[in-house]
């Protein structure tokens, strides 16, 4: 499902960049090609030969012959070449202007490629689903590709990719997307598609057993992996009966699914007023606004995004998931902490970074580089609307599980009692700079970043002073967000693993809860 869905010495921008997916995954940056270095003794030259007496003394060569000889290879510098300075990224100022029914347009005319993105983002999704109805908003989008009043579901991907491109349907858990990239010229003709696909979706019965079948399939993949039993556990104890705290479904839910549910969902969640469209990259606008105002205007307006915050709790307390013989322990440590709205939120973005979020980070580097006790432990802010959480994730060796979780409560306890160096803070603050700019660079990262921001309510200018803010944050602040957002003393600690080897390690790192 789509919405199931750091620092060594700072090496030179272009390899930093290079690293900056995998690095926030958890995972090492692309290996670098071997270079080579000077040979330990010179090749064996040949004899020369004995010339006779007789013959002619040879001519002596000219001074430039001799620069040209070939030269013994430099020696490998001690040093890795120094990052330039990053550049803030500036998001071109977009065309925006909002149609009679509240639809929300942002047209940013940006790139040289001839390629337009069309995104249409809906406040609908997983956190507007009900108890019992714990991903029907995944069943709806399914079903809005399968066909319209008017075409096929063959049609609309024979359509697409006749644009020279595809047609999506993303569902997330405080919104939904619908579109793609498509060639220039044929910007205005993806926007009467999206209309129609989002407007006049024919929900046809007939695909219903097929869609839930795949859905058991991919529930059934979901919960045999412990990263997915872990996040839901966690989820759970954390937001309770909140639909931030369901995760999965269960199979008898998702048999149970008519399209009676699929209709009362999409009519209560989909409309105009609470959706943006946003097309990015290189078209001709005044076509493509007059194809948005032909075919989004008789768009309902529908309801009020209605979405109860959460009240997310956490007390330090052991939740065990047992797996027998489990190899290794999946761990999940975490409290709730703010979300992108408060002005906290970069400086805490920098101390995660630092902290766990980063490849070369502190608790990376102690439990995988010094210890090896895992292989790719990453933290992170997990962010939705107007709610965040902060957790440490890790996969590590059975036998070290409560050796692992000393260790991490340690790094958070240093960093609390002491700031950073200058020097590793500026490694972490060329990383985030660096993949920032990256991540954003393109059609789908602008898209993304526009939406981001009208969706937690961030100014205009956030973007184009991201960097700033990043590089603005001092050794002191980040110790300042450890104590003051990092209350370890409060953590969620979930652990899926072997019960009868973790149970001895881990008593000491709060109340173990059986339920």
């Amino acid at each position: 499902m789509a919405h199931r869905t750091s620092l060594l010495p700072v090496l030179g921008l272009a390899a930093l960049l290079a690293g900056a997916a995998a690095t926030r995954a958890g995972q090492a940056p692309p290996a670098q090609p071997p270079l080579e270095k000077p040979s330990a003794k010179p090749a064996a030259q040949k004899p020369a030969t004995t010339k006779p007496a007789a013959q002619k003394p040879s001519t002596p060569k000219p001074a430039a012959d001799k620069a040209a000889t070939k030269q013994p290879n430099a020696p490998f510098p001690a040093e890795p070449p120094k990052a330039g300075v990053p550049r803030d990224f500036k998001v071109p100022e977009p065309k925006r202007f909002t149609l009679a029914n509240g639809l929300e347009v942002a047209l940013v005319e940006w790139g040289t490629m001839p390629k337009a993105r069309v995104t249409l983002s809906m406040r609908t999704g997983n956190a507007f689903e009900k108890a019992n109805e714990v991903w029907l908003g995944d069943l709806t989008g399914d079903l809005l590709r399968e066909g319209t009043a008017t075409r096929s579901a063959g049609q609309i991907s024979e359509e697409a990719a006749r644009m020279g491109g595809s047609l999506t349907v993303s569902v997330g858990g405080d919104s939904t997307t619908i579109g793609g990239d498509v060639l220039t010229e044929f910007g205005p003709q993806m926007v009467a598609l999206v209309a129609d696909v989002v407007r006049n979706p024919k929900f046809p019965e007939s695909e219903l057993p097929r869609l839930k079948a795949n859905m058991v399939r991919n529930l059934a993949v979901q919960l045999s992996q412990p990263q997915s039993l872990a996040l839901q556990k966690f989820r759970a104890v954390m937001y309770g009966d909140h639909a931030y705290g369901r995760v999965f479904p269960t199979e008898e839910m998702v048999k149970g699914f008519t399209l009676d549910q699929v209709r009362g969902f999409y009519k209560q969640t989909y409309g105009a007023g609470r959706s943006r469209l946003y097309v990015v990259g290189r078209f001709d606008s005044p076509a493509v606004e007059a194809a948005i105002r032909k075919t989004f205007d008789g768009w309902e307006k529908g309801s009020e995004p209605a979405q109860p915050q959460p009240k997310p709790t956490s007390t330090r307390a052991v939740h065990i998931i047992d797996r027998p013989g489990a190899p290794q322990s999946t761990v999940i440590l975490g409290v709730p902490t703010v979300d992108p709205s408060s002005p906290d939120f970069i400086p805490l973005t920098v101390m995660d970074a630092l902290l766990g979020g980063a490849f070369a980070s502190r608790i990376t580097k102690n439990i995988r580089e010094d210890k090896g006790y895992t292989y790719s432990p990453t933290s992170d802010i997990s962010v939705r609307y107007r709610d965040a959480y902060w957790s440490e994730n890790a996969d590590v060796t059975t036998t070290v599980t409560g050796p692992s979780i000393k260790e991490i409560f340690a790094e958070i306890d240093r960093l609390q009692a002491e700031p950073p160096s200058k020097e590793e803070l500026t490694g972490i603050q060329n990383y985030l700079a660096g993949t920032y700019v990256l991540q954003n660079s393109s059609r789908a990262g602008i898209t993304n970043q526009l939406d981001y921001m009208a969706l937690h309510g961030l100014p205009p200018t956030y973007a184009s002073t991201y960097v700033k803010q990043v590089y603005a944050v001092t050794p002191e602040q980040v110790s300042e967000m450890a104590k003051k957002h990092v209350v370890d003393d409060r953590a969620t600690i979930v652990i899926v693993g072997d019960r009868k080897v973790i149970e001895e390690q881990v008593k000491g790192f709060g109340t173990l809860v059986d339920k």
